[in-house]
């Protein structure tokens, strides 16, 4: 029983490690090889940001498998006990699992607000090792519901 609990903890790690990236240099597969528009502009402001973690259900599903395991097998006696301790120990576990998910992919990002050359103010919301700086030029590029801030 230790051991299933051992393999679905480690499980629900490495499926919050499959959270997608917020970066700018980072492309998702469907988007090689797509056209995107492209726009110049200039920096006006950076200001650090949160990007909050994922949700999947990941987290709060094994957390709850091992939270039933753990309940169910603790120290009360008869079927009712153990029934009402692997209920308790699924609901605290799926808590546990879901806030260590959220939590492990939980990232910092930057809030670009970019002026076009147009003269229009755009915000994009980022994560990633590219600095960008006020008065910097740079390339807004968008496509398939994307978009990312590049020099």
């Amino acid at each position: 029983m230790r051991r299933f609990l051992i393999m679905a903890l480690l499980a629900a790690l490495a499926l919050s490690g499959c959270a997608s990236s917020k970066s700018g240099s980072a492309y998702e597969r469907r988007q090689a090889r797509t056209v995107q528009d492209v726009q110049l502009g200039t920096v006006e402001s950076v200001r650090p940001v949160l990007i909050e973690g994922t949700k999947s259900g990941i987290g709060t599903a094994a957390g709850g498998v091992a939270g039933g395991i753990i309940g169910r097998g603790g120290g009360g006696r008869g079927d009712i006990s153990r029934a009402v301790g692997g209920v308790a120990g699924a609901v605290v576990g799926g808590i546990a699992g879901a806030a260590a998910e959220e939590g492990m992919t939980r990232e910092k990002g930057y809030e670009i607000i970019v002026r076009l050359e147009g003269g229009r103010l755009i915000a994009v919301t980022q994560s990633g090792e590219e600095e960008f700086k006020p008065g910097d030029k740079v390339h807004i590029i968008s496509g398939q519901g994307v978009t990312r801030v590049t020099h």
